[in-house]
């Protein structure tokens, strides 16, 4: 069993999260239950990914939840041009959001290569 708080990428995809809440406080209230909380449950569910692989049984487990880690990454990266598009978020906030967001997912690249590299 790891400790997910180790990991680097965990730390990094838990701040994008919180910065993930704080940019959708403001969004139309007409959006709370679709892009809202699409966005706040795709960018919860990267660290909540990593932590559940990290209490699993081994690195092929530990691989798969990197991997399902990955497709919330993708989707969130997706959701926030849609958000940006939809003039919910500023190009500043948009631009340092996805530059996180892409961070996260080299990260887990790196990482899910090193597990299947061990398994």
């Amino acid at each position: 069993m790891k400790n997910f708080k180790d990991l680097n990428v965990w730390k990094k995809s838990h701040a994008l999260a919180l910065a993930v809440y704080k940019a959708t406080g403001n969004f139309p209230k007409e959006e709370l239950y679709t892009l809202t909380s699409q966005l706040r449950r795709t960018a919860g569910s990267v660290p909540a990914n990593i932590s559940e692989g990290c209490g699993r049984g081994g690195d092929p487990e530990f691989g798969r939840f990197l991997q399902v880690a990955m497709g919330s990454a993708s989707e969130l990266e997706y959701h926030l041009l849609l958000a940006h598009d939809l003039r919910y978020l500023s190009d500043e906030a948009f631009n340092q959001l996805t530059r996180n967001v892409v961070e996260v997912k080299r990260m887990l690249a790196s990482l899910l290569g090193k597990v299947k590299a061990r398994s």
